[in-house]
Parts: C-alpha cells; structure tokens; sequence
C-alpha cells in the first residue's frame, strides 16, 4: 500500500514537472517585414532594390545612430522578405518603425513600416 502511494506520488510530480517544462519553452514566432514594390500602375517590380533603416531622431545624430540599416532584392514578384527575429527580445514592448527606400534604374519610392513583434508585417512601396 505504502509503495502504491509512493509510486502514485512520483508519477504526478513526474507529469507537473513535465507540464511546466514544456510550457516554459515556449517558441517565439518569427518578426518578418515584407515589401512589395510596384511601379505606377500597380505592376511588381522584380530586381528592385530595397533598403530599411531607421533614422535617428536626435539632432545631431548620435555616433553608429542606425540599429537597422539592410538592403535586400525584390523577387519575381517584387516581393523582399526581412527577417528581424534575432533582433526582438521576448517581452519587449513594441519592434521598429523603419524607413523604406525602393529603387531601380531612375524609379524610387519611399515609405515606412511598422514591424510588429512575432508577426509578418507587409507593406507596399510605389516607384515611380
């Protein structure tokens, strides 16, 4: 009776322990910000060059004052994919807000997003 109690008592503790550790290793999603770039009639536009940064708000800016500064090629579908996973930390409130910058050949456009924590964030970029 002792040893039926004694192995009830493990086997619980075995599975609230096991509960806990899989609920504490709980995997963060990815942070992507996606750009689509379109010429004026709405067309994607493949090859396009793109670049996100942030600008710095003091004046004069501080010295390394870009935490974000990448450029990245659009895709048969002008589309480009960032990915800014390694960048968020868990519990953070709120990502970035970055400014866009598209080009190719004499075409540029410009725009802004606001890439939101573990989530996949799209927006449009027209160049004209």
């Amino acid at each position: 009776m002792k040893n039926k109690k004694i192995v009830q008592l493990f086997t619980v503790s075995m599975l609230a322990l096991g509960a806990f550790a899989v609920n504490g290793c709980k995997k963060d999603k990815e942070t992507i910000a996606t750009i689509i770039v379109v010429n004026s009639t709405g067309t994607p536009v493949p090859g396009a060059t793109v670049r996100l940064y942030s600008k710095p708000s003091e004046s004069p800016p501080p010295p390394n004052a870009l935490r974000f500064d990448t450029t990245q090629v659009t895709n048969g579908t002008g589309k480009v994919t960032f990915n800014f996973s390694n960048f968020y930390k868990r519990g953070q409130a709120g990502f970035a807000v970055l400014d866009i910058e598209a080009f190719k050949g004499s075409l540029a456009g410009e725009g802004i997003i606001k890439i939101e924590e573990e989530e996949t964030t799209e927006e449009s970029v027209v160049i004209e």
